[in-house]
């Protein structure tokens, strides 16, 4: 400790927040490291998971029932969430930027980005 602490004979902690603790201090010798991660077959050997209603869902059984909410309509150009479609090409978009680059797209493109959505592409 420096010179000054010791002749003021200060109370310092031992532990400040604002250091970083070493690797020998948090894990002494001999103790374990903290947490441990589980494998799926000791989770499912752990619950009972065949007391369950077969209808539930939960690790064994991943069949669920649909979703009650409404899909997020995305944006064909950009990616964002998009209110607004256009009905002439079908293509959704989420502002007036978009809805001008989209009203200016060839047809083959409009195709192309309808594909990509797996929505009815109708070649005209």
């Amino acid at each position: 400790m420096e010179a000054e602490v010791i002749e003021a004979e200060l109370v310092l902690p031992t532990y400040m927040s604002f250091k970083k603790i070493q690797m020998y201090e948090k894990y002494p010798k001999g103790q374990s490291r903290g947490r441990h991660w589980k494998h799926l077959k000791q989770i499912l050997q752990a619950e009972n998971y065949q007391n369950y209603p077969p209808d539930e869902p939960n690790y064994v059984n991943i069949e669920s029932p649909p979703s009650m909410h409404p899909c997020k309509r995305i944006c064909d150009i950009t990616g964002f969430e998009a209110p607004y479609y256009d009905p002439r090409t079908n293509l959704r978009y989420a502002n007036a930027e978009v809805f001008k680059l989209v009203r200016s797209l060839p047809n083959e493109y409009v195709q192309r980005y309808l594909a990509l959505r797996n929505a009815a592409v109708v070649l005209k």
